[in-house]
């Protein structure tokens, strides 16, 4: 993808989403249920579009609710439904249509206290919680959010009694529910208008900000952080956990500055990411260029996306982290200064570094490769299988300091203030950390592209078969498994992986673009991993074919 000439630079006027044309869209636009475009569709991260392209709009939000509604029937899931947003202009719509059907449908929906913002690791987190020691009326949660999209997107997920992403199972059953409420009209809906909902009584008001910030100290060393006076940089990227961090701050006695506090669905702060489009993507040295400026300033900085599942860290000596580089940071320090049992194992996706195998090996603890989606991740994290679980798109999270499950999505708060404890601990700069990992493990070089793609080119990863792939080396290597399933439990991975003694590739679909990725790492050089990636591209181009 070539880089845009303002790539890391301040948005302009010419940039900014028309806020009010947006959302008028939402509620004015038709869907035509018979073209797949317009159809709902759960990704790895639920349903995501866009209302100026008839993609999501209020008729899907009143189907998917219904279909939602439908779902917990047949499951038996009768507690409580939390609800959340985060500040997208169309979570803000989204949101008021969701809360009429649940509440039109007898639902008991609860949200957080003074109407605000709610990060999707705090709904987790607020699941869990209420769910423990319970084995009926269980809670489950919504959190509509298209993460780090543009501001002219819109998403909705859904979270199950265990606090994590749904499965593939659940997100299909919903999915079909909803589209024949759209081909239908919306027969069947049951909705109350927005001032009946708001002033039911089954709308509950909770303070999930106050309960997850109490909560802290019990997977965070927040001791250490406050005893080392630590400089700490925040940008809030104007997203749902922006008025956590002050209380954050107040609570264990940190010197935060916290910057983009202000809840503005245009987003005109960011800086553009690296195709020109304002993207609240933490982990983009583009979008993150406003604080990287700022990292001499700090013993350690930090981002998050707008629904807070993401992290992007920032150190004085290396500037922003690459994902796969603090994951295995993570990892190795948690190894160490956790008291989990040996045999509870470490999860990471197929696309994630090897340099995580190879750390987690050194500290013999089991270790499971799952396909793309923290979906995967969710019932070993609340059985406490998981100790811990990671993508290289930077989300991650893991068990409490007591080895029960914390959340079973992914948490950004956590992921960051865990940089600020291993900087206090250890006083070391994150950076200079993983170059000592790759001193003890070799380095790694590693690389993802995106190849523009189509509908029908992407649905022909589905076709690709181990067996018939008849590749005996790659970059001089022999190869040494190839493979269309994912080690750790079996399960399609949706595309192709090929690994050698000194490095891997593997290729696979976008659910929401016509793009397909191929991610690539060598153990040997530069110049290894650009032969790897050459010849990775022509393969896959031929397979696909």
């Amino acid at each position: 993808m070539a880089m845009h000439e303002r790539a890391g630079q301040p948005a302009q006027a010419q940039d900014l989403t028309n806020i009010a044309q947006l959302v008028s869209a939402y509620f004015v636009n038709d869907v035509d249920p018979r073209q797949r475009a317009q159809q709902v569709q759960f990704g790895t991260s639920g349903h995501r579009g866009c209302s100026l392209q008839h993609s999501f709009n209020e008729a899907h939000i009143l189907a998917i609710s219904q279909a939602l509604v439908a779902y917990r029937e047949e499951q038996g899931i009768t507690g409580p439904l939390l609800l959340g947003r985060d500040t997208h202009a169309l979570s803000e719509a989204a949101y008021m249509t969701a809360l009429e059907v649940f509440i039109g449908n007898g639902i008991e929906v609860h949200i957080q206290t003074d109407d605000g913002y709610t990060p999707t690791p705090v709904i987790s987190h607020a699941i869990l919680k209420y769910n423990k020691g319970r084995k009926q009326g269980l809670a489950d949660g919504v959190v509509i959010t298209p993460s780090h999209n543009p501001p002219t997107d819109g998403g909705f997920k859904y979270n199950p009694p265990h606090g994590g992403p749904a499965d593939s199972d659940a997100t299909k059953v919903i999915e079909k529910y909803a589209n024949a409420l759209l081909s239908s009209e919306l027969m069947g809906v049951n909705a109350v208008s927005y001032a009946e909902a708001r002033s039911s009584r089954l709308l509950k008001q909770v303070d999930w900000r106050a309960s997850y910030i109490a909560d802290l100290g019990n997977a965070i060393n927040m001791d250490a952080i406050r005893d080392a006076k630590l400089r700490i940089g925040v940008d809030a990227m104007g997203g749902a956990g922006a008025s956590y961090w002050h209380e954050i701050a107040k609570q264990y006695d940190l010197q935060l500055d916290v910057f983009h506090t202000e809840v503005d669905p245009s987003f005109r702060f960011m800086t553009l990411d690296k195709d020109g489009k304002i993207r609240m993507d933490c982990s983009s040295p583009y979008a993150m260029a406003s604080l990287v400026a700022l990292k001499d300033d700090y013993d350690v900085a930090f981002g998050n996306d707008p629904d807070y599942d993401r992290h992007g860290i920032v150190t004085r000596a290396h500037g922003l982290m690459n994902p796969n580089h603090y994951l295995a940071v993570a990892i190795d320090y948690l190894c160490q200064h956790r008291e989990w049992a040996t045999d509870i194992a470490i999860g990471k996706t197929l696309v994630s570094s090897a340099m995580i195998d190879r750390v987690v090996a050194a500290h013999q603890r089991p270790l499971k490769e799952m396909p793309v989606g923290f979906k995967w991740f969710a019932e070993g994290l609340h059985q406490s299988r998981l100790a811990f679980a990671g993508e290289e798109s930077a989300g991650a999270t893991f068990l409490a300091r007591d080895g029960q499950a914390w959340t079973t999505d992914k948490d950004g708060i956590l992921l960051a203030l865990l940089a600020a404890e291993i900087t206090a601990v250890t006083g070391r700069d994150l950076g200079a950390y993983y170059q000592d990992l790759c001193a003890q493990h070799g380095t790694s070089y590693y690389q993802r592209h995106d190849v523009a793609s189509s509908a029908e080119l992407n649905q022909a990863f589905a076709g690709i078969r181990a067996y018939k792939l008849k590749v005996t080396e790659l970059a001089g290597d022999d190869v040494v498994e190839i493979s269309t399933k994912a080690s750790g439990n079996g399960a399609l991975i949706g595309g192709v992986k090929v690994t050698t003694a000194n490095g891997w590739f593997a290729a696979r679909p976008s659910g929401t673009e016509p793009i397909y990725k191929i991610y690539c790492e060598s153990f040997v050089s530069a110049a290894h991993l650009e032969e790897l990636s050459t010849q990775a591209q022509a393969l896959v181009l031929e397979w696909l074919s």
